[in-house]
């Protein structure tokens, strides 16, 4: 099984693929957790690109779903691995929430694995300013006011639980585990 966590900065992805990784794990399974953008050079242009004043711009954007989409693409051995639940830190739909415009985007992740299940950690964009230390130039309100949207929108394209990231650590684990649990076929009684 394929699980993507999609949320915008903030959300608590990092934190909650972890726990996810753990239960499922002590619950026999074969986990491995992948990142968006990669440890590639790649991914490290993209980090780089990232950081940049002029990061929001059209132009920019553009280049970030080419690349984002290459790096993807260094990934699909993993994604196909059947003898795993693949836990992803963002994915294509990322590029969509951010650079928009679906068409291209789609275009350029034809070939990429779509996941078989989404949780988007829904946060307000006030906590997740909060949330995050402000240096990366997408950490504002307005920018992050769209991606959102654009999250809860292209969330109902697919199988997708959206979990809400406001509440504490454990409880939006909690909420996760039993979203998860039925797709796995764990008893909901496994779930503490």
């Amino acid at each position: 099984m394929y699980i993507v966590f999609e949320g915008i900065d903030g959300a608590g992805k990092s934190t909650q693929i972890q726990m996810l990784k753990e239960w499922l794990e002590a619950n026999g399974f074969r986990v491995e957790t992948v990142v968006e953008p990669t440890d590639s050079e790649v991914g490290k242009l993209i980090r780089k690109i990232l950081q940049r004043p002029d990061a929001q711009s059209d132009r920019v954007q553009k280049t970030l779903g080419l690349l984002f989409a290459a790096d993807r693409m260094l990934i699909m051995d993993k994604l196909e691995d059947e003898s795993k639940i693949i836990i992803s830190d963002r994915s294509f739909i990322s590029s969509l929430a951010y650079q928009g415009n679906p068409e291209w985007i789609g275009v350029l992740n034809k070939y990429v694995k779509k996941p078989d299940l989404l949780i988007l950690l829904d946060l307000d964009v006030k906590t997740s300013v909060a949330r995050t230390s402000g240096e990366d130039t997408f950490e504002n309100e307005q920018f992050l006011t769209g991606v959102r949207e654009n999250y809860l929108k292209f969330a109902k394209d697919y199988t997708s639980e959206i979990i809400d990231a406001t509440n504490g650590v454990n409880k939006v684990s909690s909420d996760i585990k039993k979203a998860v649990a039925p797709y796995l076929g764990i008893c909901p009684d496994c779930i503490l």
